[in-house]
């Protein structure tokens, strides 16, 4: 893992740092400079009157410049003043992962940046969304407290094994819309891929439905009056295109509440409608209302079922407060649960912490357990005393007969009662059988070695993931790294050479006199050219070269009229130059 000089990200769990990247900022060249410079003053022109935050005062909390791409030590110097840090990562990480971070209270970065042909808008996440989009906002206290808690609520969130497909599609999409050398063919074959997997779905999940509560608040959120909105929302901060025609009245505003996750998205595609909170307050009240339809706060069979649909690793919780972590199969036919069984790798934890001898490698063939209460008895066998146990020969050495009121039966000499938080939330016996039904269904054998029996009424919590992660961590599914680390790629080595001499001569160490030698480089047949050409404008028009800024003038339109798509950028670059003074903010 990267380290910066951080104590948020000195508490980050294991599982979670392996995502972390170094940045290696010396690979950002002088084109990634000026689109990072060029985004952000145009965001700066238009977003100090529509933002909700004042956007300046944000940028410097979090460590950010207008002129140049953030350096991931110095936004961790400032971030930290507030109790908040930031991390580089490669591209996409698992939605799970990233809400985790946020509950942690990290911004997770992408460490590329997008390419020259998409400076209004990438799909795939980059320096630019991830710092300027997310970062200034944290200042603001109330959103930061949400932020944080979205995160602790998302991290609980149980997903499908088709989250995961879908989550797979718009990321390889989103690559290959961002890498340089991608073909139409293979674009048209990640958009169908994608096509087929959104239309067969089925039931969203809870992480699909959380995930547009995210989308609409958190990346595309409006806040004040329907009639006058402020943006809040990162991917519209971060976007010059979007910023601006989202307010448009075109764009239906609607009222933010819980009906909001009725409304899917398209990370491809600018939003059709945006949504509107009066202020962060409501936010959490809305965030609140779903989570109290979630697994993890309801329980039960039903929650058990749903964790059973994800095919992936989850933890349901005991009353006794005993944690099962693991992959789930078929729960019984019964009213409620009587039984629950997991297949492969398995762990048993108290409050997030392994319990001592129950990790991966004891149960990695599986485990099951009884649910329920004793048949002769109304009290968590949790609760029983010492004398209690004893009454009912749960004693070590003695052979027992559990009889359970769903007609499970647990027969066998018990070896060790566990406690913890003065509950019995294991009991371990040698040469057992567990059954049903006079043996017709038998859950363990006595052959099979010891049986580690769970304790606990009911099933209280369902939750994705493991309760200790990093205990479980080195089975849990990998994804596979997007490597594209997409600084620029641009083969025309001359264009990046002129990008830093008018670095150069932004910073006062080339002469003046070299400004029409490099204009006459520019005016020559070069790609891309007119992000430099706006470049320079901004430069001459600061320091009154009125001769020379009617020079690039001319030579801009001409691009114009051979590339027409560009005449907003190039007209928006000019406006900007003349509008707002050439400093570093």
């Amino acid at each position: 893992m990267e380290t910066y000089n951080n104590v948020v990200l000195e508490q980050l769990p294991k599982h979670l740092k392996r995502y972390v990247v170094a940045q290696q900022y010396e690979r950002y060249t002088a084109l990634d400079q000026a689109l990072w410079r060029y985004v952000m003053r145009q965001n700066y022109s238009f977003l100090k009157d529509v933002a909700y935050y004042p956007y300046i005062p944000g940028l410097k909390k979090a460590g950010l410049s207008i002129s140049h791409i953030p350096d991931l030590q110095q936004m961790n110097d400032s971030l930290k003043l507030i109790g908040w840090g930031a991390v580089t990562v490669d591209g996409f990480i698992p939605p799970a992962a990233f809400m985790e971070f946020q509950a942690h209270r990290v911004l997770v970065i992408a460490a590329d940046i997008r390419q020259l042909e998409h400076i209004e808008y990438t799909p795939a996440p980059d320096i630019i969304h991830e710092s300027s989009g997310h970062a200034p906002i944290i200042g603001e206290p109330d959103y930061a407290v949400y932020l944080q808690y979205f995160g602790e609520i998302g991290t609980k969130a149980l997903s499908s094994r088709k989250d995961f497909e879908l989550y797979e599609a718009i990321r390889h999409l989103s690559i290959l819309k961002e890498h340089a050398g991608t073909t139409e063919t293979e674009l048209v074959e990640a958009e169908n891929k994608l096509k087929t997997v959104q239309d067969n779905m089925g039931e969203p999940s809870e992480m699909a439905l959380l995930s547009r509560l995210h989308w609409w608040t958190v990346e595309y959120g409006l806040i004040g009056s329907l009639d006058d909105p402020k943006i809040y929302g990162a991917g519209l901060l971060s976007s010059i295109g979007e910023s601006a025609s989202c307010m448009q009245k075109s764009v239906p505003k609607l009222p933010y509440d819980l009906n909001t996750v009725a409304y899917t998205y398209d990370i491809t595609k600018p939003q059709p409608q945006l949504f509107v909170t009066p202020d962060f307050e409501h936010l959490m009240d809305v965030l609140n209302q779903f989570a109290d339809t979630m697994a993890f706060r309801v329980g039960g069979k039903q929650s058990l079922e749903k964790a059973i649909d994800c095919q992936a690793v989850c933890t349901i919780v005991y009353s006794s407060g005993l944690q099962v972590s693991g992959i789930f199969k078929a729960a019984n036919a019964d009213q409620s649960i009587s039984y629950i069984q997991t297949v492969g790798p398995t762990a048993l934890a108290c409050s997030g912490k392994q319990l001592e001898g129950h990790g991966i490698n004891y149960h990695r063939e599986g485990y099951g357990s009884p649910v329920g209460l004793l048949a002769d008895s109304n009290k968590d066998l949790a609760d029983f005393s010492d004398e209690e146990l004893t009454t009912y020969g749960i004693s070590q050495g003695k052979r027992c007969s559990l009889c359970f009121s769903s007609g499970v039966e647990v027969e066998g000499v018990v070896l060790k009662v566990v406690r913890q938080a003065g509950k019995v939330v294991l009991i371990s016996f040698d040469d057992c059988e567990v059954y049903r039904n006079d043996r017709r269904e038998v859950y363990f054998k006595p052959e099979w070695g010891v049986y580690d029996m769970a304790v606990g009424t009911e099933i209280i919590s369902v939750f994705a993931g493991a309760a200790d992660k990093d205990a479980y961590e080195s089975i849990e599914e990998g994804t596979e790294k997007s490597s594209v680390l997409s600084y620029t790629q641009i083969e025309d080595s001359k264009l990046l050479v002129l990008h830093a001499q008018i670095g150069a001569l932004r910073s006062g160490s080339f002469a003046t006199e070299r400004w029409t030698d490099i204009f006459d480089q520019l005016s020559a047949e070069i790609t891309d050219n007119w992000l430099a050409l706006v470049e320079l404008y901004e430069i001459a028009w600061a320091n009154y070269a009125y001769d020379l800024t009617e020079s690039v003038q001319g030579k801009l339109k001409a691009i114009i009229t051979i590339r027409p798509s560009l005449k907003k950028l190039i007209d928006d670059g000019i406006r900007v130059a003349k509008e707002e003074p050439l400093n570093n903010h």
